[in-house]
């Protein structure tokens, strides 16, 4: 499994890092936005990535406890999107031992309330 995920994220780190550097040499993305802009599907097409990247965060936002980190992935997802996506989740993978489980990948350090756990000592 750990295996499969870090060919993913490595092919979509290749993919976007070619695709982005190949655009950028053809047009830059200021002239490229102002073209485009008029068409429903680019504007609708990028409010769909956005929304996605912002739901992404909200994961590792929640995943990581630290505002600063929160901050800088946050940032680091808005401008460089899917590229900083797939190193976020390379570096977890790197992290991650596959015996502790899928939902060690997920929740990080957090972990699932038990049936025993009170509601004050449940993870928010």
């Amino acid at each position: 499994m750990k295996t499969f995920l870090t060919t993913v994220c490595l092919a979509v780190l290749a993919l976007m890092l070619y695709v982005t550097v190949s655009a950028s040499l053809q047009q830059d993305i200021v002239s490229a936005t102002r073209e485009l802009w008029p068409a429903s599907w680019f504007r609708a097409t990028l409010a769909d990535a956005y929304c996605g990247f912002l739901f992404f965060w909200l994961w590792v936002a929640w995943r990581e406890r630290s505002t600063a980190k929160g901050a800088l992935w946050f940032i680091l997802i808005a401008a460089l999107g899917n590229i900083a996506m797939a190193l976020f989740l390379l570096i977890q993978l790197r992290r991650w031992n596959p015996r502790e489980g899928v939902t060690r990948l997920l929740l990080g350090t957090r972990r699932l309330p038990g049936p025993n756990d009170k509601e004050e000592n449940r993870t928010p």
